[in-house]
């Protein structure tokens, strides 16, 4: 029988080889399976003791960096934006911010795309068991995003930060509550459970794609790309992102050299693009609404910026 060799080139050294390092494990231990029940548990035990012995290790160490009083805010906050330092400790239960304050930071990831459709989430707590409750703010105002777009932003983002949660419930806002407007969208829609698959094939669903360099672009700037076959227009309002299909709803036609620019009379920070075509104007702020006709609008993506990584919903095609 052939045996599986790991060289040193195959070994953990970079950001790219560590994320793929979890699917690895999960690899070779279901290939130990062949060798029957007992190999495979043999394998999982190694796994396990190996993970305790390091988490032990980081455990002490945390302890020694804070008995010599360097373990100050400046370098717990240097920890939890590591990502591979940040995920090793959360395996540990090691992590030095709790969940409630990592949920909130997800959340805060997501705002600038939620209140680009006049919208926002609050974290109203944590429960003991792990389940998340969030009341939603504001409205859509027209928004033409679905609610499963919706959720995966704010889902994926809290996923990512607190594995460990077991749920999501949404608290919708009281009836009449300070006159305000109602949720963003349909709340028994908006969120399932956590762990539950984010969409069935073919169901239109949605998934992120990182897009290289996004993070860099300027104040006043457009970039054009695509992204899993679909022609996408980015641009940059202010220190905020924003993304829409490139797909003018008048002319159905690209919006190739359209600029972002200040509406005449409109406040700072406005953003309008003008179609080059048909010179329909967009709002940009307001996720596309456009100000010439109602009832058009660009079609918004999520994004979803973790760092210098920037990543963009983009719906999966629907099955006949």
């Amino acid at each position: 029988m052939a045996q599986e060799t790991v060289s040193a080139q195959e070994t953990v050294s970079g950001p790219a080889d560590w994320r793929a390092a979890g699917d690895r494990i999960d690899t070779l231990i279901a290939a130990s399976a062949a060798g029957g029940a007992v190999a495979r548990e043999r394998s999982e035990e190694l796994v396990r003791l190996v993970t305790d012995f390091y988490g032990a290790g980081l455990e002490r160490l945390l302890g020694l960096v804070h008995e010599h009083g360097r373990l100050d805010d400046e370098v717990l906050a240097a920890l939890a934006a590591d990502d591979l330092v940040a995920s090793l400790l959360l395996v540990h239960g090691l992590h030095p911010y709790g969940v409630e304050t990592r949920v909130e930071e997800a959340l805060e990831s997501v705002r600038p795309y939620l209140g680009s459709h006049g919208g926002d989430v609050e974290l109203l707590g944590v429960t003991a068991d792990g389940v998340v409750t969030l009341r939603l703010l504001g409205s859509c105002d027209g928004c033409p995003s679905s609610s499963a777009t919706l959720k995966l932003a704010v889902r994926s983002a809290v996923e990512a930060a607190a594995p460990e949660i077991t749920g999501i419930e949404v608290e919708a806002p009281a009836a009449g509550g300070a006159g305000g407007p109602g949720p963003l969208v349909t709340v028994d829609s908006l969120f399932s459970r956590l762990h539950e698959a984010a969409s069935a094939p073919g169901d239109g669903g949605s998934s992120w794609e990182a897009v290289p360099g996004l993070d860099a672009l300027e104040p006043g700037g457009v970039r054009h790309f695509t992204a899993s076959a679909i022609p996408v227009l980015a641009c940059r309002i202010g220190s905020d992102l924003f993304a829409f299909r490139d797909w003018c709803a008048r002319c159905e036609r690209s919006l190739e050299g359209a600029v972002p620019a200040r509406r005449l009379g409109g406040a700072s920070g406005d953003g309008v693009l003008r179609c080059p075509g048909c010179r329909a104007h967009y709002d940009v702020r307001r996720a596309g609404a456009c100000l010439d006709e109602d009832g058009l609008h660009l079609d918004p993506l999520p994004l979803l910026v973790d760092g210098p990584t920037v990543s963009v919903a983009v719906p999966a095609p629907v099955s006949a």
